[in-house]
């Protein structure tokens, strides 16, 4: 009987999903705060809607004043957006889960330059310590941004850095760090492949960097608050300045690397005509 209530169920979200989609054009768009925000602005850049004045870059469904072509938006956690592209017409996605997908480019990004930019952040008491500094030039060197040239030719992600570095920073006293470890927590890629790079930088200096790889949004802020790991690099600005208001905590940035432009992906469409794209 269990089962056959679930299948009912199941079948009766799936009518009601369809019937609520079944006017326009149907987008899978983040559903927390500052993603869900990015993939709206995105598509007002594209004029598709308009949202309110004041609605800012945590805008929800909710703030969308303008919607001429009647389109429909399925709201679901930011990794689960391309597991359901094949139910929905488009699917907008932050860089690092299209990566993780292995999907096509994208059909459309947004502007690289936005303030979405990837950063490295510790506690506030550590961000002025050497340790900290070592982390931050490292991650901020020549090396990276090659890294990046290199890897990304698509786009999909790319490095912000301005000034890099040699990989090291002279006002610290790298002798006196030698044998000690920096753990960093983050998610897989770029992030994790970015601070390999780091890694050998620094064990040129004898400093050892424990990577620690995660897989949410919410365990690399909390590690660095309760001091399980000394930095995290896994989410950009306005994700980690919400979750500071959100939570009380303190964390700080000690670099920001780079930016992985959110991108609108086929789902069962692939032609922007259909949106009055070319």
């Amino acid at each position: 009987m269990k089962k056959i209530l679930a299948l009912v169920l199941a079948l009766v979200l799936s009518l009601s999903l369809t019937a609520a989609l079944a006017d326009g054009v149907t987008f899978a768009i983040p559903n927390d705060a500052t993603n869900e925000g990015r993939a709206l602005l995105l598509l007002q850049a594209q004029g598709l809607i308009t949202l309110k004045e004041d609605a800012g870059i945590t805008a929800t469904v909710a703030d969308i004043a303008e919607n001429a072509l009647g389109l429909q938006f399925v709201e679901v956690e930011a990794a689960m957006v391309p597991n359901v592209l094949a139910d929905v017409d488009f699917g907008i996605i932050n860089g690092n889960y299209a990566l993780a997908a292995s999907l096509d480019k994208a059909l459309l990004y947004e502007n690289s330059e936005s303030p979405y930019v990837n950063v490295v952040c510790v506690n506030e008491a550590n961000k002025d310590t050497d340790l900290a500094k070592a982390l931050a030039a490292a991650v901020l060197s020549q090396q990276v941004v090659d890294y990046f040239a290199e890897t990304y030719k698509d786009g999909s992600a790319i490095a912000t850095i301005d000034q890099p570095t040699d990989g090291y920073d002279a006002s610290v006293d790298y002798a006196a760090l030698a044998g000690q470890t920096i753990k960093v927590a983050c998610t897989l890629d770029p992030h994790s492949y970015v601070l390999e790079v780091a890694k050998k930088i620094l064990a040129e200096k004898n400093i050892t960097l424990e990577i620690v790889i995660v897989d949410d949004y919410v365990t690399p802020n909390t590690m660095v608050d309760s001091g399980d790991v000394f930095a995290n690099y896994f989410a950009h600005q306005p994700y980690q300045d919400d979750f500071n208001a959100q939570n009380n905590t303190k964390l700080v940035t000690i670099a920001g690397v780079h930016v992985e432009p959110m991108g609108l992906y086929a789902g069962k469409q692939s032609d922007l005509s259909v949106l009055g794209l070319k």
